[in-house]
């Protein structure tokens, strides 16, 4: 299974330069859990809480599409994982979790900055390409509205240098307008 298989959290690109966009999401509807502190790169039981829900560890007994991307914020004291529910299904219709540590909510929509890289998913790689988004956003003049947040396309035995990894920061900057959609 690899990422063409799976339905995507929807977007449209304002503006790309290179390997950056800045993009405008919807609302999205996710399903999160903690990751325990010092816990990220690491299997935490995070990613099987989430894949329990949508095969079925709901009360509802509903199997639920996965999606991607899989989705991580916070820092090492606070940290989340979370799954984009797919798009068709409305906040108020994705099933109760039987799992307490699983919540369901909605992301408000928003404008990103997104710097997409490559490469096996640790924390020197999200630093690295955290900063470099920075420097970019600072070069642009777009605002730092949020903290990061990591986004991760691929199955762990997707060859490193296949891999589709992103790290967005809200932003509160205008884009100019010079592609449609992604």
């Amino acid at each position: 299974a690899t990422r063409a298989g799976y339905e995507s959290a929807p977007y449209r690109v304002l503006r790309s330069d290179g390997k950056f966009q800045v993009r405008d999401y919807p609302a999205l509807t996710v399903v999160e859990t903690p990751m325990p502190a010092n816990a990220r790169g690491r299997d935490n039981g995070s990613f099987m809480r989430l894949f329990g829900f949508i095969t079925g560890g709901n009360v509802a007994k509903q199997k639920i599409a996965m999606t991607t991307p899989v989705l991580m914020s916070g820092s090492e004291t606070n940290a989340t994982m979370a799954f984009v529910m797919p798009a068709k299904m409305k906040t108020a219709e994705v099933p109760k979790p039987s799992d307490g540590s699983v919540r369901v909510r909605e992301l408000a929509a928003g404008r990103f900055a997104v710097l997409r890289y490559s490469g096996g998913r640790n924390a020197k790689k999200e630093v690295e390409s955290l900063a470099q988004l920075q420097t970019w956003m600072k070069t642009e003049r777009l605002g730092l509205l949020s903290p990061p947040v990591y986004g991760y396309f691929d199955p762990p035995w997707t060859p490193a240098f296949l891999r589709r990894n992103e790290v967005m920061v809200q932003t509160d900057g205008s884009a100019r307008t010079n592609e449609a959609q992604k």
